[in-house]
């Protein structure tokens, strides 16, 4: 009997041994870091405070590149939307990637990427993310293989199409493969701002998953054209200089203060930021959370949708906008954080593009990378420690704005335009002495042109839906 109440007694103490072990001692595997990958949407190079801009105010993102790494020579996918948004998800380059133009098709949405393709929200799915992409997509409307449903997005909410998105104040958004109306009769204004339903579906989305690992893609649909603002953002600017009407003759609606409007967007997209990262404070996430900022390409054309990229001075001192592949159609912000990680207040010059997000994430996130990409981990330099692959080169192509190609190599950047036209001039420039891309200096160093040449011709594989006219049809 006494021996029956020693064993008792001892099991119990055993068991409460286990019972009461703090968490922290016990073996567990540490929780993945939580990724969040914000893109702004025509946001040019210089249209952030801690990139040079002097009239729009944008707080939050200037306190996320203190608390953070800025990069100063880093480059979208594409320079519009579609193709863009297809380097950064696939991680594959322009000449290698599925969508290289906008392209819509009825009865709404965009060229799909095929149903095997591997995108970043597919890896991440498979190591135990929760996934979400709230805002654009432009990669497959609703039902096709490129649906966001159908390449790892377990939830999808917002703008399918790129044409919807037109209008901030529209008649209804998708949420996974359901259409969800909403108190807007898709004029000039509404009750309901798109932008606003992102951020509160994007606050939701990180405290219904705050405890496993999330990845949120959020794709904001400002500060693209039509211009459109809730009055309490517009109030902020209206006065503040001269702003005349735009009255709808450069497509998309017209806008009483054009100037103000397009600040306001700017502002508030930045509360949203930072609102997304309060909260992730808030929920004690901030130390096991990734927060990385962009943008789909550079600055609208002047006076589109009555914006006015050189009032603004939007791409600061690069040349060209939204659509080229000089400079200030390519070039565009990246901020990244994560607390006692990164190294706060620093700024990098490492050349570094859309395609290098996926293999980063992968590392991070402990993926296998897939073989067929273009991109380079650039995990190093956000540590400050290890070494860093620097790319040979990075390279670009697009069918449109009259057919155009380009490589960057080291510090010198070549570009060619008019090959719809049957041009196959190289242009040259060296970016260490002319950022502006002012002075073509292909004639006095044909050996670098014809490095650039070889490239050009080796990196583009030919798209029987993009063809690369010139190229792919030499004349006879």
């Amino acid at each position: 009997m006494m021996r029956s109440l020693i064993l008792r007694g001892t099991i119990a103490l055993v068991v409460g041994c286990f019972v009461f072990l703090p968490p922290q001692s016990r073996a567990e595997t540490p929780r993945l870091p939580n990724i969040v990958f914000i893109l702004a949407d025509d946001l040019g190079y210089a249209e952030v405070g801690c990139y040079g801009q002097k009239k729009i105010r944008t707080p939050c993102l200037d306190q996320l590149a203190k608390e953070g790494v800025r990069f100063m020579q880093f480059y979208c996918g594409n320079a519009v939307c579609a193709p863009s948004r297809c380097v950064l998800m696939t991680g594959k380059h322009a000449g290698h990637a599925f969508v290289r133009d906008n392209r819509s098709i009825k009865p709404e949405g965009q060229t799909p990427i095929p149903a095997d393709c591997v995108t970043i929200a597919k890896l991440l799915k498979k190591k135990g993310y929760a996934t979400a992409a709230i805002g654009k997509w432009g990669l497959g409307g609703p039902g096709t293989e490129g649906d966001p449903n159908r390449q790892g997005f377990d939830l999808f909410y917002g703008f399918n199409c790129q044409g919807h998105a037109h209008n901030h104040y529209p008649t209804y958004l998708w949420r996974n493969d359901r259409r969800e109306g909403l108190d807007n009769d898709g004029t000039l204004k509404g009750r309901q701002h798109s932008h606003d339903l992102f951020e509160a579906e994007a606050l939701k989305f990180i405290k219904d998953h705050e405890d496993k690992p999330f990845f949120l893609y959020v794709p904001f649909t400002i500060p693209h054209v039509s211009l459109q603002v809730p009055e309490d953002s517009l109030r902020e600017y209206v006065g503040k200089w001269d702003d005349p009407p735009y009255w709808g003759e450069h497509d998309y609606l017209p806008c009483r203060h054009p100037r103000a409007t397009y600040a306001a967007m700017v502002t508030r997209m930045d509360r949203s930021v930072g609102r997304i990262l309060d909260r992730i404070k808030k929920l004690g996430l901030d130390e096991n959370t990734i927060v990385m900022f962009s943008s789909d390409n550079g600055p609208t054309h002047d006076r589109a949708g009555g914006s006015d990229s050189a009032f603004f001075e939007s791409a600061g001192p690069l040349r060209g906008l939204k659509g080229s592949l000089y400079e200030g159609g390519i070039r565009v912000p990246y901020i990244v954080r994560w607390p006692g990680k990164f190294k706060a207040g620093r700024t990098s010059d490492l050349p570094a593009v859309f395609y290098d997000v996926m293999p980063t994430l992968c590392e991070i996130a402990g993926c296998p990378v897939p073989k067929e990409i273009d991109g380079l981990s650039i995990l190093p330099t956000l540590l400050g420690k290890g070494e860093q692959k620097n790319h040979e080169f990075l390279y670009w192509e697009f069918p449109s704005y009259g057919g155009q190609q380009a490589v960057r190599m080291s510090d010198w950047k070549g570009v060619r335009q008019g090959l719809r036209k049957g041009a196959t001039a190289i242009q040259l420039y060296n970016l260490a002495d002319d950022i502006g891309e002012k002075h073509d200096l292909a004639a006095k160093h044909p050996d670098i042109v014809a490095r650039i040449e070889k490239i050009m011709q080796e990196q583009h594989v030919p798209s029987a839906i993009f063809p690369l006219k010139t190229i792919d049809q030499p004349a006879k």
